[in-house]
């Protein structure tokens, strides 16, 4: 009965976390990490083929987005996911995975061309529909048995459509447990969906803490702050571009700005373009969804027969013809596309066309990681950015939108662990940057009392006898130093550094271990030596 933290430890994409209990291992969430890297994450400790199950909290990539690989590496166990969570990573991870393909043939032409071995993707869009078949659908408030001495309550969190905290109940031999993992817990007062529910007890809660360390600013009406800057934007004949996470946040803003024009806020009935087909498929999952996952708002407008995401002027660009057709047409207007943090997709096009001009505004209206483009223009002093290999100056007004954000807040994520009527034995932390897992840890633990960790990635926890089996320290990444000459002695040289630095850490923890870390990793060293000869 064990607890490994493998990623989102630290940082706040890539989560994933290994759980075991009478001979089952299965993951919660198998993620991408998104922006920078900043500490090295334990490799999965078993085969993929050695997993039996993977419970996922919802569909966003972060959380999402290693699946395919799982299944391309061996897995065939379930992936118990929400009905609404498993309709979107249909379209998700299938995008996804045409990203990587794409990525791949365009790093093959350039390697081709520097005598390279062509670039595989990480996945195919094959693969992805191979991990879709191992979904198994679950309604919200069901508890299913899913393997022996486990079973599982999916929780509607209030994050995302069909997102949800998971309650785990795990018995084995005279040893029972219940474990809660928080998932992402939404913001309060999100339009569309209903707010997150609260969960009464557990033994032990794993909580997201992206804004750990923050309070969201106040913002009393987002339909007029979302008008005035389309006002200002519009009069000065400029273009307002909106970078905004295709599954979520896209939506949001239809719905605000639906608003904007039917209180005749702004007077044009000016052109809205949703250039992301990912985002235009989403809102059809979005307007399919039971009614259980809206608010009383959206129901109501529901049944007086209003679409509460669509209005006159909104054009939907799928084709890349119509993509590129957005910029040549001069009219002012505002654009929605992703991804929302500006490291990929359509948005970069949208910002190398209009980021360079002082009549526009980049409006962000969601969480930037750091190391993202999107952080970095929003945190600014930035002249200019690259842009698909040109420079491109940084003119446009950049602003935030207050307050919209998917994720919780301090107060919202203190406000959820109160809501436990029995304390939980202790609280892990993670899904934050590195001093807002840490500061925020020490926040649960004096305000509420609670017995508080923020483990590194490799960190092991007994839920049976409540002790830690392994805390190693934190391996910062390390850019590797330039010194062979091909590119794959580069990537084996940066390997080798990783694999070093991983030893240290346990060598320096090595009392009351095992050799079994030590000799796995010294395996991996004298492999990489040996490709290095």
């Amino acid at each position: 009965m064990k607890l490994t933290f493998l990623g989102a430890t630290h940082e706040v994409t890539g989560s994933c976390t290994m759980l075991e209990c009478c001979g089952s291992v299965g993951l919660v969430d198998c993620g991408m990490e998104q922006g920078k890297d900043c500490f090295e994450n334990q490799s999965l400790p078993v085969s993929p083929a050695g997993l039996d199950f993977v419970l996922l909290t919802h569909a966003h990539i972060d959380h999402s987005g290693l699946l395919p690989l799982l299944t391309k590496n061996g897995f065939r166990g379930r992936i118990y996911a929400t009905e609404e969570t498993t309709n979107l990573c249909g379209i998700m991870l299938k995008d996804c995975a045409h990203i990587q393909e794409q990525d791949a043939l365009w790093k093959t032409r350039k390697n081709a061309r520097a005598g390279l071995p062509p670039e595989e993707p990480l996945y195919s869009v094959a693969d992805a529909d191979t991990c879709l078949k191992r979904f198994r659908p679950c309604r919200m408030e069901e508890k299913i048995p899913i393997a022996e001495g486990i079973a599982v309550r999916f929780v509607n969190a209030g994050h995302l459509l069909g997102s949800a905290s998971i309650e785990v109940f795990l018995t084995e031999g005279e040893q029972s447990r219940k474990v809660v993992f928080s998932g992402d817990l939404g913001n309060k007062d999100l339009p569309i969906l209903r707010g997150k529910d609260y969960i009464r007890e557990a033994d032990y809660v794993m909580i997201e803490s992206t804004y750990g360390d923050r309070l969201h600013t106040p913002c009393p009406d987002p339909t007029a702050f979302l008008a005035r800057c389309i006002r200002e934007t519009l009069e000065a004949g400029g273009n307002l571009i909106i970078p905004a996470f295709a599954v979520g946040r896209t939506q949001e803003m239809l719905y605000l700005i639906r608003e904007v024009k039917e209180q005749r806020l702004v007077p044009e009935n000016f052109p809205v373009y949703v250039d992301s087909p990912l985002a235009i498929e989403a809102t059809g999952v979005f307007l399919q969804c039971g009614a259980e996952c809206l608010d009383e708002e959206t129901k109501a407008m529901i049944r007086r027969g209003v679409n509460p995401l669509m209005f006159p002027g909104l054009h939907l660009a799928v084709s890349s013809d119509e993509s590129k057709a957005i910029n040549m047409d001069p009219t002012p207007k505002v654009i929605i596309s992703a991804s929302g943090m500006c490291e990929a997709g359509r948005i970069r096009h949208h910002l190398k066309h209009n980021l360079w001009r002082e009549n526009c505004m980049v409006l962000f209206v969601g969480y930037q990681a750091e190391g993202t483009l999107g952080r970095s223009l929003l945190d600014g002093g930035i002249r200019t950015v690259k842009l698909f290999n040109e420079e491109v100056a940084v003119n446009a007004k950049i602003r935030s939108m207050p307050g919209k954000s998917g994720h919780a807040d301090q107060a919202g994520l203190l406000d959820w662990l109160e809501h436990f009527e029995t304390k939980p034995r202790r609280v892990f932390v993670n899904h934050g940057e590195d001093s807002v897992v840490t500061f925020f840890a020490g926040l649960i633990h004096e305000k509420l009392g609670i017995q508080t960790t923020a483990p590194y990635s490799g960190t092991v926890f007994n839920l049976a006898s409540g002790k830690f089996e392994y805390e190693p320290e934190g391996v910062p990444v390390v850019k590797a130093v330039e010194k062979p000459s091909t590119a794959r002695k580069n990537s084996l040289y940066e390997k080798l550094l990783t694999a070093l630095g991983r030893l240290s850490v346990i060598v320096k923890n090595m009392k009351g271990r095992t050799n079994k870390d030590v000799g796995r990793l010294t395996d991996q060293i004298n492999q990489l030596c040996d490709k290095w000869q």
